[in-house]
């Protein structure tokens, strides 16, 4: 159980890491708002835990200049907040996937390879008094 506990932890922390730069990818491909936001991250499977977590991201994506905001009259109801890139969003985004793709493909090479592929560390030798 505390094996199980602690990848969910991890997995947690992976994700903290990571749902800034998703949100941002979801609205390169044009403006958004938050339920649609956070039923494209549900539909791709393990990056949200909660809608919750979704709005306090939004709100700091927006104060930081990576997103703009603007209201518009729903079919359906009130009022929405749509969330739309910038070019400082942008710029963030290109950064991250750059190091992303070094990141995972280090993560997975080491995660893939056998204990018996890894070289092994070579052990200190002692000087020998003379």
């Amino acid at each position: 159980m505390v094996a199980s506990s602690t990848a969910r932890g991890q997995l947690s922390e992976l994700r903290r890491g990571v749902l800034e730069h998703c949100v941002l990818a979801i609205l390169r491909e044009g403006e958004s708002y938050a339920f649609e936001i956070v039923r494209v991250l549900s539909q791709a499977g393990e990056l949200l835990t909660s809608e919750g977590t979704i709005y306090p991201l939004l709100a700091r994506l927006r104060r930081d200049g990576l997103v703009t905001t603007s209201w518009r009259d729903s079919e359906a109801g009130p009022q929405r907040r749509y969330y739309r890139l910038t070019d400082s969003g942008r710029t963030s985004l290109t950064a991250f996937g750059a190091e992303w793709s070094r990141f995972r493909d280090a993560v997975d090479a080491v995660l893939a390879e056998r204990p018996s592929d890894r070289p092994r560390p070579r052990a200190r030798q002692r000087a020998t008094p003379v």
